[in-house]
C-alpha cells in the first residue's frame, strides 16, 4: 500500500494537480460540472470521492479514475487502521485462547472494551506481554505427547495454578506421601472410594484439585510445583472412567515423589501409541511403570494373562479383580492395552467423576467448590 495515500488525503493530491495546472477550483468545478463546495469539500477532507466523481476527476486531469478511487479507499481504511485496531486485537485473543469458555466459566468478565478484556487476561496469566512465549514448568500427561502447550491446555494449567494457590495444606511432607501409598490403594475396590482422594493428599501437603478440561483440549493431568515444596496435583477427568482416573492420578503423584516437573514439563498419553517408548523421556516411563504397577500390579496381571489367554472371560476377570482387591474396570483397562482392543467389556470402565469431585477443590461441570 502506498505509504503516502496511509497519510495525505485524495484531497491534498487533488490540490499538487491544480496547482500543477495553475487551475482554481472554480475552474476544476466549472469543467466537471460539479459545484465548488464539492471540490473545496474533497480538498479539504469533508467529502468523499465516489464514483462518478473520479470518473469525472479522471477525464478532466488525464489520470483515469482508478486512481483516485485507490487513493480514496486506502485513505479510509488507513483512518480506519489508525483509530481503531480493537478488532485485530480481539481476534488475536480468540486465536491463542478459549476467550468465549473462560468467560462463559467465569474466569475472565465478559466486555465489549478491548483494554480491559486484555488486562483481564494479563492478570489471569500473570503476564505483562500475552505475545510472549509462556513459561510453565509441570508434568503433564496429554494426548498431544512432546508438543507445545495449546491455548487450550495454557488456560487450564493456569486456572489449576490460581485455584492451588487458594488452597490451604500441610507442609509437603514426601515421607507421607510415600506412606499414603497403601490408603490410596485400598480405595481402588469402588468408585465411591475416590472421594477420599483429596483428603490423604492434602494430609501429605500435596494441593489436589479437579479442573473440567476444554473441548479438544485433550490433557489429563499434570504436576507442577507452586514453589521449590509444594507440590500441585490438578486432573480434568477428561476421560470420566474410573481406570483412567487412577492411573493419572498415581502417573502425577510419581512426578511429585521424584520432583518432576520443577524445571521442564514433559507429556505421555496412556490411550496413545506407545511402541515408541525409547523416546519418551525416562521420567515419563517411570510414572507410567508406577502407575501401570499400583492399579494391577505386573507380576499379578502377567500371571493372570499367561494363564488364561487367549480365552478370557468376563466371570474370570471379575473372580481376579476381586482377589487383588481392585475394581474390574481397573484391570479391564490394562488388559485393553495388552490385548490393543478398547472395545473389550469397556461398559466395566464406569464413570468416577460424580464421586471423586467430592470433597475436592473442583472447578467446572456449573459447580466449583469443595464437595
Amino acid at each position: 500500500m502506498n505509504k503516502a495515500a496511509e497519510i495525505f488525503s485524495p484531497g491534498d493530491f487533488l490540490l499538487e494537480e491544480l496547482d500543477a495546472r495553475g487551475w482554481t477550483q472554480v475552474d476544476l468545478a466549472e469543467i466537471i460540472g460539479r459545484p465548488k463546495t464539492l471540490i473545496s469539500g474533497i480538498i479539504r477532507g469533508k467529502k468523499q470521492i465516489t464514483p462518478d466523481t473520479a470518473v469525472q476527476l479522471g477525464d478532466a486531469l488525464g489520470t483515469g479514475a482508478e486512481i483516485w478511487m485507490n487513493l480514496e479507499s486506502q485513505y479510509q481504511l488507513s483512518k480506519v487502521k489508525e483509530s481503531n485496531n480493537s478488532v485485530t486485537r480481539r481476534a488475536r485473543l480468540y486465536e491463542k485462547f478459549p476467550v468465549r469458555e473462560m468467560i462463559k466459566r467465569g474466569w475472565i468478565d465478559e466486555t465489549k472494551n478491548v483494554d480491559i478484556l486484555e488486562q483481564q487476561f494479563m492478570k489471569f496469566f500473570n503476564t505483562k506481554d500475552l505475545d510472549a512465549p509462556f513459561v510453565f514448568c509441570h508434568a503433564a500427561k496429554k494426548t498431544n505427547p512432546l508438543n507445545a502447550l495449546t491455548g487450550h491446555q495454557i488456560a487450564w494449567l493456569y486456572r489449576v495454578k490460581m485455584l492451588a494457590s487458594t488452597q490451604i495444606t500441610k507442609k509437603y511432607d514426601e515421607n507421607a506421601l510415600r506412606l499414603a501409598m497403601p490408603r490410596l490403594k485400598a480405595l481402588l475396590s469402588a468408585p465411591e472410594e475416590s472421594r477420599h482422594v483429596s483428603k490423604i493428599l492434602i494430609e501429605c501437603g500435596v494441593k489436589y484439585v479437579i479442573v473440567e478440561p476444554f473441548l479438544g483440549s485433550k490433557i489429563d493431568g499434570a504436576c507442577f510445583w507452586l514453589d521449590e515444596n509444594q507440590p500441585v496435583i490438578g486432573l480434568s477427568l477428561r476421560l470420566d472412567r474410573i481406570d483412567n482416573f487412577w492411573f493419572v492420578l498415581r502417573h502425577e503423584i510419581e512426578h511429585i515423589l521424584q520432583e518432576h516437573g520443577k524445571n521442564v514439563g514433559f507429556i505421555l498419553d496412556i490411550d496413545s501409541d506407545t511402541s515408541g517408548l525409547e523416546t519418551i523421556l525416562e521420567e515419563e516411563k517411570a510414572a507410567n511403570l508406577a502407575a501401570a504397577e499400583f492399579c494391577v500390579p505386573k507380576a499379578e496381571l502377567d500371571n493372570f494373562y499367561n494363564r488364561v489367554h487367549p480365552l478370557f472371560s468376563e466371570q474370570k476377570i471379575k473372580l481376579f479383580s476381586q482377589r487383588i482387591g481392585v475394581h474390574i474396570g481397573i484391570v479391564v483397562g490394562q488388559l485393553q492395552k495388552r490385548l490393543k482392543r478398547y472395545d473389550f467389556l469397556r461398559a466395566h470402565q464406569v464413570k468416577i467423576r460424580q464421586h471423586a469431585t467430592i470433597g475436592a477443590l473442583t472447578d467446572g461441570w456449573n459447580f466449583l467448590g469443595n464437595n
